[in-house]
């Protein structure tokens, strides 16, 4: 990977990091094209049970898009300059979303546009109480991007997700935990720490049953009960024919912790 995004998989964890602090991790072509690849190669490796996705620095989680490349690219470019949507964020969200893994999302600190995107896609956020948000789109005269008008509503509802897209604003982590953004927010600090357990935990956890939890969840977003019913079933049917299902009733009958086996 390039030295934009940094990836390192360490007993079933992966951590991808983006790694451009000196400009707020803004997301120039490098910088996304190797967070697209690192997230691929993460869903893709079977010995990745869950990811953990982060930044470098205090300051800035991802301000999102590069300006100062992306006003280069418009001044000069006969081309289409937003085919950046299609070619980096889309798969981007994509492979977040889509894995059969958890990805937790560690926000150290200022989470704009598509690096708001990123935070919003991950399935569980932990948040430094310095971080905040801000959709920032409309702010550029731009329109939601990397998944947000997906994201957005699914977490605080579509009132306040057009509240947040037709107003950018900063939302801080203690505003963004009462909305529902932030599943957890600890002293910054105490960040790396708590993220880096909260990953370890899911990595050693029963990752088949995420990955189908994952699934079930987005699966339901869409569709309707009956629709959700069968899902659920056809999902469970293979959650309890899983190695870790018996691993895990075996565990609890003997009061012992179970050690899966991702199978």
């Amino acid at each position: 990977m390039a030295d934009t995004v940094l990836y390192e998989v360490t007993a079933g964890l992966a951590t991808i990091t983006i790694n451009r602090p000196e400009a707020m991790n803004a997301m120039n072509i490098e910088a996304k094209v190797a967070l697209r690849d690192a997230l691929r190669s993460a869903a893709a490796d079977p010995a990745v049970r869950a990811v953990l996705l982060t930044a470098a620095g205090e300051k800035a989680f991802c301000v999102g898009q590069d300006l100062k490349e992306h006003v280069e690219l418009l001044n000069g470019s006969d081309g289409d300059v937003m085919s950046t949507v299609r070619e980096h964020y889309n798969p981007i969200l994509r492979a977040i979303t889509e894995m059969p893994k958890p990805v937790v999302a560690a926000v150290n600190g200022v989470a704009a546009g598509a690096g708001a995107g990123f935070a919003f896609a991950a399935d569980y956020r932990i948040v430094a109480d310095t971080a905040k948000f801000t959709t920032a789109f409309a702010g550029v005269a731009l329109t939601a991007d990397s998944g947000v008008s997906w994201t957005l509503p699914r977490l605080i509802g579509q009132s306040r997700a057009a509240d947040l897209l037709l107003f950018p604003r900063s939302v801080t982590a203690q505003e963004a935990h009462e909305l529902g953004i932030a599943n957890k927010v600890v002293p910054a600090a105490d960040l790396a720490a708590e993220a880096a357990a909260v990953a370890r935990t899911l990595a050693d956890g029963p990752t088949l049953a995420y990955a189908a939890i994952k699934e079930s969840l987005a699966y339901g977003a869409g569709h309707s009960l009956s629709e959700a019913l069968e899902k659920e079933d056809e999902l469970q049917s293979k959650a309890g024919a899983s190695e870790d299902h018996r691993i895990a009733v075996q565990a609890f009958l003997a009061k012992e912790k179970p050690k899966y086996v991702g199978r």
